[in-house]
């Protein structure tokens, strides 16, 4: 069936999409051939700037589904009742590589997930593992450029990834991950999710609760060893997106069981540890994971720029009953991923249909700016006003927090157990002998690839902390490596 002719952006019927206009047969190129000035500069902009993170992803829609009553910790409408369903966005990347990379790599995978509420737009953004490697954002930047390519190589260097590692000890838990077995996943199916920070609950009658959202794959784990990924990236470097728009399309729609540890906001002070330290996790003999609902996408994006590279997601994007944890990683994100958008889409990204809610109205005094649509007509821009424009509500998403002491560069809170070394050790010691094996070939094959001993002893010794035989059979393989 015929759409009608093709046209200008203007919407003008094209008579030519053949040849350009000339100055006789063979002359050259006339400047009012507006259609090929316009197809060539909207050519020359296809491409946006890409994220400096989590640059190479995919994307699909699909449905969340309340399967327990969480009413007693959170007024979220969207967890308000058993069986109630509510639409989502969930994009997957990888963090260092840009947006040509492979997608079978040794790298963390995000789980960015939107839910579009009618409450406004909720956005979890994790990734597949429950740590990060800093727990503070103010070093955000300076770990990114040591996984980026260096500014005189051009290309990724051990040297700097190992020095930033060796010199951060609380990274160690999350190499310790990111080296083992579930570094590289098979595909975005089979792999769990985790919004990795604590957030805050809050009911009706304002009590706090802090939880941690985990996201257990319905496909089992499968993960690929380094010699397997190795040649997938060579053989199809979109294996992961591939793999997850096929299974949609067969209507094999991938499934995540969702859970959530739940410790009551009085019990922080005196964990054992600092339950917002984003380089541990919380043990789920203290707090075990409580099943909450299930997650499925069931459908496709039809279009991969605008609804997958233009998608914008923000740890700031929270509704009424959930709000953000003095977790110094998450306050440094709340302004960073908002900022990122804003810089990177524009200022108007939320209008486009995969950003904008889809289940009530925005409904801001904003206005202007690049590719605003106009889409408030005349109404007034300011609050408040006595023209029918929207009101505050005076309750706010989420519960003060109590604060005390002196502003200044302040270390988070030290409790009993505060080390970066236990939780990598206890990580280690759960491993089977192969799983071990595995994890010393990858790390000392990596860090073999350092220039300099003092640089190669270091990150060693971080390891060795978390436990002597770690350390020892680290040494001994790198020992070998470097000859």
């Amino acid at each position: 069936m015929t759409q009608g002719p093709l046209t200008t952006e203007a919407g003008a019927p094209v008579a030519d999409n053949q040849n350009s206009e000339t100055a006789g047969v063979g002359g050259p190129v006339l400047v009012q051939d507006q259609l090929l000035l316009e197809k060539l500069a909207h050519f020359n902009r296809e491409r946006i700037p890409e994220r400096v993170v989590h640059a190479r992803g995919a994307g699909a829609y699909g449905t969340f589904t309340v399967t327990a009553d969480v009413t007693r910790y959170t007024r979220a409408k969207f967890l308000s009742e058993v069986g109630k369903q509510t639409e989502t966005f969930l994009r997957f990347s990888t963090v260092a590589g840009n947006l040509g990379a492979a997608d079978a790599v040794r790298d963390p995978r995000g789980f960015a997930l939107k839910f579009y509420t009618e409450e406004g737009n909720y956005d979890l953004v994790g990734n597949n593992t429950p740590v990060f490697f800093i727990k503070d954002a103010i070093k955000f930047p300076d770990f990114i450029h040591t996984q980026k390519r260096d500014p005189y190589t051009g290309s990724q260097e051990a040297d700097n990834v190992w020095d930033f590692w060796g010199l951060s000890p609380e990274s160690t838990h999350q190499v310790t991950w990111l080296f083992g077995d579930r570094g590289i996943p098979a595909s975005y199916r089979h792999m769990d999710g985790f919004g990795s920070h604590t957030f805050q609950w809050n009911n009706e009658a304002g009590e706090v609760f802090w939880v941690k959202y985990h996201f257990k794959t319905d496909q089992g784990i499968k993960c690929l060893t380094q010699a397997e990924a190795n040649r997938l990236a060579g053989e199809d470097p979109d294996s992961h997106q591939r793999d997850l728009r096929e299974a949609i399309e067969r209507g094999e729609y991938p499934s995540w069981t969702v859970g959530v540890q739940i410790m009551p906001a009085a019990e922080a002070a005196t964990y054992r540890f600092n339950p917002f330290d984003l380089t541990k996790v919380w043990p789920h003999a203290d707090y075990p994971v409580i099943e909450i609902g299930k997650l499925e996408l069931n459908r496709n994006p039809q279009n991969v720029f605008a609804e997958v590279e233009q998608s914008i997601f923000s740890p700031a994007h929270f509704v009424p009953g959930i709000g953000p944890s003095p977790d110094k990683m998450l306050q440094g994100r709340l302004f960073a991923y908002g900022d990122a958008h804003r810089y990177r889409v524009g200022i108007n990204a939320d209008h486009l249909p995969v950003n904008r809610p889809h289940a009530t109205e925005a409904r801001t005094n904003s206005r202007d700016g690049f590719l605003y649509d106009g889409r408030h007509a005349g109404a007034k821009n300011y609050e408040p006003n006595s023209f029918g424009g929207p009101a505050q509500t005076g309750r706010p998403l989420w519960q003060p927090v109590p604060v005390t002491g002196v502003t200044g560069d302040q270390e988070a809170p030290v409790h009993a157990e505060d080390n970066d070394f236990v939780q990598a050790g206890n990580l280690y010691r759960l491993m089977s002998e192969e799983e071990k094996e595995r994890l010393i070939a990858n790390l000392s094959g990596f860090i073999a690839k350092v220039s300099r001993d003092d640089i190669a002893e270091r990150a060693i010794n971080n390891f060795r902390q978390a436990d002597e035989d770690y350390g020892k059979r680290l040494e001994a393989a790198v020992q070998a490596l470097r000859g």
